[in-house]
């Protein structure tokens, strides 16, 4: 519970590798989650290679660790290996549709977090990647992922060089609900968010902003409307590229 509770994003790697016994300890932890219907609906990529691992910095907005950190791991919403297990004993799959792929991509998240969750209890560190979903579309290209195969996480690891303090998270009440959903009042959201607001990061980024509230920082900044709307018409594309939107009538 300790390593669950002190997690923190490693931005910052030693160059050793990673000791092969611990990297399948890693991926076992992975492939041992909890899944859909014991199907187990998803792939992990692992990446040393230099020159590959290039491309996906390119790809991942080129964020230094993921040039630093000697592995690279993409989880992948995979419904290929399963349908053509079903195509080669007699069975006909139907997997080409939206509720297969957020499935899989549940599958995927679940072995992600217990991945994660085996590489800090190793002594490692990890960065999750956000951008794995903006890039969908180059990452495909670069991993060579064939149709019904879309990735939906990725994270580095490896030994820390650095030590960067916890970063901040809302407090139990602002996420977890007794019995039934709780909708939040004006003065619960000033409740929830109060320590946030007042956090000495939180306030910088007012000023380096030039912005009244730590929201507008998120709304007009980070993550904008445009972007938003933008990336999930492409991440649209993504997915009937690979095959996951065919939700018509049999």
């Amino acid at each position: 519970m300790d390593t669950i509770l002190n997690h923190r994003s490693i931005r910052k790697y030693k160059s050793d590798p990673i000791p092969q016994e611990i990297l399948e300890n890693i991926l076992d932890a992975g492939i041992r989650a909890s899944n859909t219907g014991n199907m187990q609906v998803y792939s992990i990529l692992v990446t040393k290679d230099s020159l590959i691992r290039q491309k996906l910095w390119e790809a991942h907005f080129k964020q230094g660790m993921v040039l630093q950190a000697p592995v690279h791991l993409t989880f992948c919403a995979d419904f290929n290996r399963f349908s053509k297990w079903c195509k080669y004993r007699q069975a006909d799959p139907g997997y080409d549709n939206f509720l297969s792929f957020l499935t899989g991509a549940i599958d995927a998240l679940l072995a992600a977090q217990n991945c994660a969750i085996a590489a800090e209890k190793s002594g490692l560190g990890m960065c999750y990647l956000g951008t794995v979903t903006w890039m969908a579309d180059r990452i495909i290209k670069i991993l060579e992922l064939p149709k019904l195969v879309v990735p939906v996480a990725a994270f580095t690891i490896g030994y820390p060089d650095d030590n960067p303090g916890l970063t901040d998270r809302l407090p139990r009440n602002g996420v977890v609900h007794q019995e039934k959903y709780q909708d939040y009042s004006p003065s619960a959201i000033d409740k929830i968010y109060e320590v946030k607001e007042s956090l000495a990061e939180s306030l910088a980024l007012l000023k380096e902003n030039d912005k009244e509230t730590l929201a507008q920082v998120f709304t007009d900044n980070r993550y904008t409307r445009k972007d938003n709307r933008s990336f999930s018409r492409k991440f649209l594309e993504v997915l009937e590229k690979q095959g996951f939107m065919n939700n018509g009538e049999m």
